[in-house]
């Protein structure tokens, strides 16, 4: 009887070790496949949360991280640059593996990607670049296509003849280039002059600006807002003004909003469009591979798209 408690006693010993061994060959395996031997984190400070392209870009970086199977943080500036550099700094404290960052201030960003790149934590800008600081890549919309294809539209809608303003956000590198490029075409038609370029961030702030250029310019023929709210602010003040007939405005992000008020405002007659579904499902992928060390673009450029009364085109060529 006893040997036959020993010899039970023996088997059920060694299922256990099998057992145990089983289950730390799965968990090496798990681990493994997430960054050694922990899940990979990313943190992620993002410009905004009141901005309808900012909560598609912040649900297409969760969807992708679930779909990736790495754990992500989120943060949201609000505008607030000293708030960024203090949840970048958090990031660093935490160690995480890799930090996605649309910045609030291209230039001001650059200490806190230079800290993060000191304690070897890879940053990823996505949607508006940040300059000053080298990141392992930027993944956003080719704003300067997307300002030369507004501004090609402008002239279109306006025959080549005319004065045009420009609401700007000239503390963000990606509007920057979006101005950029509209100026460059706007340049090759003689007979359309920019009378104005006055910055209008928030659509409060852009309302006013739009309502001072009708003022000081009555004979204006066009406004480019940098954004959709910055458009829908000019749309607002032409109407306003009572200039429907007279003034043309173009946008750029073509969130459903801008999309719908193209549809039914006389005076706004098309967006620049952005993708921030995609924006968000390759900045993840890009931080995983860079994580794992794999190399990829420094620049990873997503083509706009244009949307006018007749509506989307995707497939906009532009020399």
């Amino acid at each position: 009887m006893r040997k036959l408690i020993s010899i039970i006693t023996i088997i059920m010993f060694s299922l256990s070790i099998i057992s145990l061994n089983g289950c730390q060959s799965k968990s090496s395996t798990t681990t493994s496949a997430n960054n050694g031997n922990k899940k990979i984190t990313i943190g992620a400070s993002l410009l905004t949360q009141q901005h309808p392209f900012y909560v598609q870009l912040k649900n297409a970086l969760e969807e992708e991280a679930k779909a990736e199977n790495v754990d992500l943080i989120v943060s949201i500036a609000n505008q607030d640059l000293n708030k960024q550099i203090s949840d970048v700094e958090d990031f660093i404290t935490q160690k995480v593996d890799a930090i996605i960052i649309s910045p609030v201030d291209s230039k001001g960003v650059a200490a806190a990607i230079n800290k993060a790149k000191a304690a070897n934590i890879p940053v990823i800008a996505v949607d508006i670049p940040a300059t000053g600081a080298e990141t392992v890549s930027f993944v956003g919309t080719d704003n300067y296509t997307g300002g030369k294809i507004a501004g090609e539209e402008m002239a279109k809608v306006l025959n080549g003849k005319g004065k045009v303003a420009i609401i700007d956000y000239p503390t963000v590198q990606s509007v920057i280039d979006r101005v950029n490029g509209f100026k460059e075409v706007i340049a090759k038609y003689p007979d359309i002059k920019i009378v104005a370029i006055q910055p209008g961030i928030t659509r409060a702030e852009a309302l006013t600006t739009a309502q001072n250029i009708i003022q000081a310019h009555p004979d204006i023929d066009g406004i480019f807002g940098f954004g959709d709210d910055a458009a829908l602010a000019a749309v607002a003040a032409v109407k306003a003004a009572n200039k429907e007939n007279q003034i043309k405005v173009i946008g750029f992000d073509g969130m459903p909003e801008a999309r719908k008020a193209v549809q039914d405002e006389k005076c706004f007659v098309g967006v620049v469009t952005q993708y921030p579904d995609e924006m968000g499902k390759i900045a993840v992928q890009t931080a995983v591979k860079v994580i794992k060390g794999e190399k990829v673009d420094s620049k990873i450029p997503i083509k706009p798209g244009y949307f006018d009364k007749n509506g989307e085109h995707k497939d906009i060529n532009i020399e």
